[in-house]
C-alpha cells in the first residue's frame, strides 16, 4: 500500500488512493485496527486519521474519513483539502474544481495553484444544519440548540450545536488560554455527553472581534488537534447565529496550526472554507503487517 502524508494546518493524515485497489487490499487498508496502528505516533506512521480515496460514480472521487482510533467520521474539512490536493497534483484530476463525495454529501473544491501544484483550496461546505435531529442530538427534533446550558463537572456552560455534515458543540469563552484549558479538561466529556448519540466534536472559541476568532478543537475520535476545518466552519456559524459575527463577511478563525478563512452566506444558505494543504512525504507498507500497539 502506497500512502502520502499530508496536513492541513498541522491536522495530519495518511492519504491512501484505493480507486484501483483489489477488494482485499482496500479492505485491509480500511480495517479499524490497521488504521489505529498506522496512526500511532510511536509505533506507526503517525497521523490524526487515514483518508481513503475510493471511486464515486458521477464525482471525481469519494473520501472516507477514518479517525486515529479507527472510527469513521462523516466529513473532515482539512482532510478534504488534502484529498483534493492529492487528486489534482498526483491523482490524475488536474481540474480547477474537483467534486468529492463524502458522508456529508458531494462537495466542490476549487484549487488555487502556485508553481503548478495546489497551494490553497476553497471548499463549498454546503449549508449548516441547526436542528437537533440534524446534528444529531437528543431533545425536540425540530428545535435548534442555541446557547443552551450543557452541564459538565457540575458547571453549566452555554453551548450551540451545529452540523457541517458531522456534529459540533461550540462554547464561547473569555480568552485563548481558557479555550485551551477547557479543551483539555472537558473536551472528552463533551464528546461523549448523552446529548449526542453519535458523540460530537467540541469547540472552545474566543471571539477577538466580529471578523476574528481563536479556536481550540477537541475532535471526536482524535482528541485535541492542531486544526479542524468543519470545526472552524461550525464555530463561524455559531458566532453568526449568536450575534458575535456577520453573515457574508469573511471570518478569520485562528487554530493552533494556523488560520482558516470562513464565510457564512446570507441566510445561512452556505459556508465556504479557504485554507492550505501540504504534501509532506510518500511511503509504502503492507497494511496487514502493521502491528497493533502493545498493551
Amino acid at each position: 500500500m502506497r500512502f502520502g502524508k499530508y496536513h492541513g494546518l498541522g491536522n495530519d493524515f495518511l492519504v491512501v488512493d484505493l480507486r484501483d485497489a483489489s477488494p482485499d487490499d482496500a479492505a485491509a487498508a480500511q480495517d479499524p485496527r490497521t488504521v489505529a496502528a498506522l496512526c500511532d505516533r510511536q509505533f506507526g506512521v503517525g497521523g490524526d486519521g487515514v483518508l481513503a480515496i475510493l471511486p464515486a460514480p458521477g464525482a471525481d472521487a469519494r473520501m472516507r474519513v477514518l479517525n486515529s482510533d479507527g472510527s469513521e467520521a462523516e466529513m473532515c474539512g482539512n482532510g478534504i483539502r488534502c484529498v483534493a490536493k492529492y487528486l489534482h497534483d498526483r491523482g490524475g484530476i488536474a481540474k480547477q474544481s474537483i467534486a468529492i463525495d463524502t458522508g456529508a454529501g458531494r462537495l466542490i473544491c476549487d484549487v488555487h495553484t502556485r508553481g503548478g501544484t495546489v497551494d490553497t483550496l476553497t471548499v463549498a461546505m454546503g449549508a449548516p444544519r441547526l436542528l437537533r435531529a440534524e446534528i444529531p442530538m437528543t431533545g425536540p427534533a425540530n428545535e435548534r440548540c442555541i446557547e443552551q446550558p450543557l452541564e459538565i463537572a457540575g458547571i453549566a456552560r452555554p453551548m450551540t450545536a451545529v452540523s457541517m455534515g458531522n456534529p459540533h458543540a461550540i462554547t464561547f469563552v473569555s480568552s485563548r488560554d481558557e479555550a485551551r484549558t477547557l479543551a483539555e479538561t472537558i473536551g472528552r466529556a463533551v464528546e461523549t455527553h448523552a446529548w449526542f448519540p453519535r458523540k460530537t466534536n467540541a469547540e472552545l472559541a474566543h471571539v477577538i472581534s466580529r471578523g476574528e476568532i481563536d479556536l481550540v478543537v477537541w475532535e471526536r475520535g482524535c482528541g485535541i488537534t492542531l486544526a479542524c476545518g468543519t470545526g472552524a466552519c461550525a464555530t463561524a456559524v455559531a458566532a453568526v447565529v449568536t450575534g458575535r459575527a456577520d453573515e457574508g463577511e469573511e471570518i478569520r478563525v485562528h487554530l493552533p496550526g494556523g488560520p482558516l478563512a470562513i464565510t457564512v452566506a446570507n441566510g445561512l444558505t452556505a459556508v465556504a472554507m479557504r485554507g492550505p494543504a501540504v504534501h509532506v512525504f510518500d511511503g509504502e507498507l503492507d497494511p496487514r503487517a502493521v502491528a497493533p500497539r502493545p498493551t
